[in-house]
C-alpha cells in the first residue's frame, strides 16, 4: 500500500477530525485576532421559500396553491405573522422568538442567476461563488478562508463525513462527523499505532504536512467534545438529528475561538410528493436545532451569523401529487447576534404570472451573494477590495444590503 493510501486509511475515515490540505507553516494560536463567526447551513434539496416565508397577502399564493398553501395568520394551522404581509411556516415557532429580538432576517426572491434546475450544478454554483463558471475550482468559504487565516487547521470546520465544495481549496479545514459517534476512536488513537504512522510521516514533504495538520486538528477538536460530553450529558439525552449536532457545534465554537468558520449541509428538502407533511417535519427540526445554537453559543451568539441557504426554490403552483418541482427563487435566513432583524429584505414583486420568472417560478431579485458580501463585509470584516477575491467578476443586482444594524 502507498504512502497515500495509508493516509487516506488513517485519517479520512467518517468518524475522524482531520485537515484537509498540503501546504506548510500551520502553528495553532490561542485566539484570533476577529472574534466574529460565520456558520453556513445548506439545506440540499431546494427548501421551498413560500412555505417558509409566505406571502399570506398574496391571493395569487392561495391560488396556485390551493391544497399546500399555508393558511393565513389566526387560521388553524396558519403562518404566524411577520410584518401583516409574510408569515413564518408554524413549524418554525421555536426560532419566532429571534424575529421577536431583532436578530432573525429573511431576503425574499433570492437565489443563483444561473438558471439551471439541476440540484448538482445549482448547488455548485452557490457553493463556488461562481454562478455558470464550474472551472472555478475551489468553493467561496475556502477562499474567504485565504483572507481571514489566522494559520490553524481548525479555523474553518465541516460538519459531514467528506469536504464540501464550499470549503475546498488549498487552505485546511477540519472535519467532524454527525451523530453521537463523532468523539468515537479511530485506529489512530491507538498509541503504537498513532506512533508508527507519526514516524512514517514525519517528512517535511506536502503529504507529511497534511497528516501532521490532521493530527493537530483532531487532537485540539477531541479536548472540547470529550470535556463538553462530561458537563452536557449530565445524565440526560441530548436531541436528535441537527438539534443536537447544532448543539455540539456550538458547544466547540464556545471552547475554542480558533474556530471562526464552519458548514452542515442538511438534506431532504426536495418535495415532489405530499410536501407539506415531510417540510413541516423538518422546518420543526431545523429550527430547533437554530434556536440550540443560539442558545448554547451563548454570549458567542453576539458575534456570531447564521447563514441558511439552499440551492433555488420551487414552483409556484403544486404539482399533482402535493408537492412542488424545481423552480428558481427562493428565501435566504439571516441571524445572529448583529443582524438587522424583525424584516424581510429583497425586492418582492408578487406572484401575479407576469411577475414570474418564465411564468412559472419566483423570480430572483437579489442575487445571493448580495446577501453574503455584507456579512464578510460589515460583520467579519473583510475589506471591500478582497471581496473580488472572494467572489470574482460578481456584479450585484441588490447594492449595500443593510443587514447589521
Amino acid at each position: 500500500m502507498k504512502r497515500r493510501q495509508f493516509l487516506q486509511a488513517g485519517l479520512l475515515s467518517a468518524s475522524t477530525l482531520v485537515t484537509i490540505g498540503t501546504h506548510g507553516g500551520l502553528a495553532l494560536s490561542s485566539a484570533l485576532p476577529n472574534p466574529k463567526r460565520l456558520i453556513v447551513i445548506f439545506l440540499r434539496g431546494a427548501v421551498d421559500g413560500l412555505n417558509v416565508i409566505v406571502p399570506y397577502q398574496d391571493q395569487d399564493y392561495y391560488i396556485a396553491r390551493p391544497t399546500i398553501a399555508v393558511p393565513q395568520p389566526g387560521k388553524e394551522g396558519g403562518a404566524i405573522d411577520l410584518d401583516g404581509y409574510f408569515g413564518l411556516h408554524p413549524s418554525l415557532a421555536s426560532i419566532f422568538p429571534l424575529w421577536q429580538q431583532g436578530n432573525l432576517a429573511f431576503i425574499h426572491s433570492a437565489g443563483s442567476p444561473d438558471p439551471t434546475r439541476s440540484h448538482f450544478d445549482a448547488q455548485d454554483n452557490m457553493e463556488r461563488g461562481t454562478p455558470g463558471d464550474h472551472k472555478t475550482s475551489d468553493g467561496w468559504m475556502n477562499r474567504l478562508l485565504v483572507s481571514l487565516s489566522d494559520h490553524n487547521p481548525i479555523q474553518a470546520l465541516n460538519l459531514g463525513a467528506s469536504t464540501p465544495r464550499i470549503l475546498s481549496g488549498r487552505m485546511p479545514v477540519a472535519s467532524l462527523a454527525l451523530g453521537k459517534n463523532a468523539a468515537n476512536p479511530i485506529a489512530l488513537d491507538n498509541a503504537k499505532v498513532g506512533s508508527a504512522f507519526d514516524r512514517l510521516y514525519a517528512k517535511k514533504d506536502h503529504l507529511g504536512q497534511a497528516y501532521q495538520e490532521g493530527r493537530l486538528a483532531r487532537k485540539a477538536l477531541l479536548e472540547v467534545l470529550n470535556a463538553e460530553n462530561k458537563i452536557a450529558n449530565n445524565g440526560a439525552p441530548l436531541p436528535n438529528g441537527f438539534p443536537k449536532d447544532a448543539q455540539r457545534l456550538a458547544q466547540i465554537m464556545n471552547k475554542d475561538s480558533r474556530v471562526a468558520l464552519a458548514f452542515i449541509g442538511l438534506g431532504g428538502w426536495d418535495t415532489h410528493v405530499n410536501q407539506e407533511q415531510q417540510l413541516a417535519r423538518n422546518l420543526e427540526q431545523l429550527g430547533k436545532g437554530l434556536a440550540a445554537l443560539k442558545t448554547t453559543l451563548g454570549s458567542t451568539y453576539a458575534d456570531t451569523t447564521i447563514l441558511v441557504m439552499s440551492e433555488f426554490g420551487r414552483t409556484v403552483h403544486e404539482n399533482g401529487n402535493g408537492g412542488t418541482d424545481h423552480g428558481h427563487g427562493n428565501v435566504m435566513w439571516l441571524l445572529g447576534g448583529g443582524v438587522k432583524g424583525g424584516k424581510v429584505y429583497g425586492e418582492w414583486r408578487g406572484l401575479a404570472k407576469e411577475q414570474l420568472y418564465e411564468a412559472r417560478d419566483l423570480a430572483i431579485t437579489t442575487d445571493f451573494r448580495d446577501v453574503i458580501a455584507p456579512v464578510l463585509e460589515q460583520h467579519l470584516q473583510l475589506p471591500t477590495a478582497k471581496l473580488n477575491q472572494i467572489f470574482p467578476n460578481y456584479k450585484p443586482m441588490q447594492r449595500n444590503l443593510n443587514l447589521y444594524g
